[in-house]
């Protein structure tokens, strides 16, 4: 699923785009009115992020030119004017949702799979498990035969990254690009000291490991009880 974001505030537009990545969704993020009124007319987006107060162009006139052209795209306001005026005018010009800031981004994530299981019948995962690994994708919990695992964030996105991708083999270059962000240096041994300490929580403790490697090949995560 991709989301466009359309939002100024550089420290929450990077938080939204970070997060909702995290939480297995695509995003863009686009920083003024102009810009996001452009790139939302691609057919691309399945969802949109829309601040109200914006620099060029705002919300509201975005909101309207989109719904001429998109009516059944999902929209979300996000904005920190919580008047009741304010919130009847976004759902009058066609607002699917309307969520003022500050928001727990636990809601923003509900609010969403609301949208898509209303306007596309489209379930969207918040869980992934193998074996008795169990991954919480929206409280960022991680349990192995029910048993709390506890990870730092790059942790978490590894692992997240290894079980999502069930039985491919996975080169370091790839993961380093998903996961750091970055082109892969075969001088830095980044990749196997992450990998390393992720088993020793996962794996180390578990008669069944679920963390193997394919030397020269790289990564596999898969259950070979």
């Amino acid at each position: 699923m991709k989301i466009l974001i359309i939002e100024d505030e550089t420290k929450l537009g990077k938080y939204l785009q970070l997060g909702l990545n995290e939480s297995s969704f695509t995003t863009d993020w686009v920083n003024n009115g102009l810009d996001g009124l452009h790139q939302a007319m691609s057919p691309e987006y399945d969802l949109i992020l829309l601040d109200v107060m914006l620099p060029d162009l705002d919300g509201w006139e975005i909101l309207t030119k989109i719904k001429t052209y998109y009516p059944t795209r999902p929209i979300i306001m996000l904005t920190a004017r919580d008047s009741v005026e304010d919130r009847v005018k976004g759902l009058q010009l066609g607002a699917d949702d309307y969520l003022v800031k500050p928001f727990a981004f636990i809601e923003l994530i509900a609010r969403i799979q609301n949208q898509v299981r209303k306007n596309e019948n489209v379930a969207i995962e918040t869980t992934l498990t193998i074996a008795d690994l169990h991954i919480d994708l929206i409280r960022r919990r991680v349990t192995r035969n029910d048993q709390h695992i506890d990870l730092t964030a790059k942790e978490f996105l590894l692992l997240e990254l290894l079980v999502s991708r069930e039985k491919e083999v996975l080169s370091k270059a790839f993961i380093a690009s998903k996961v750091w962000d970055m082109n892969f240096d075969s001088d830095t041994n980044v990749i196997e000291v992450a990998i390393r300490r992720l088993r020793k929580k996962v794996d180390d403790p578990f008669e069944f490991k679920l963390i193997h490697t394919l030397r020269g090949m790289g990564y596999v995560m898969e259950s070979r009880e």
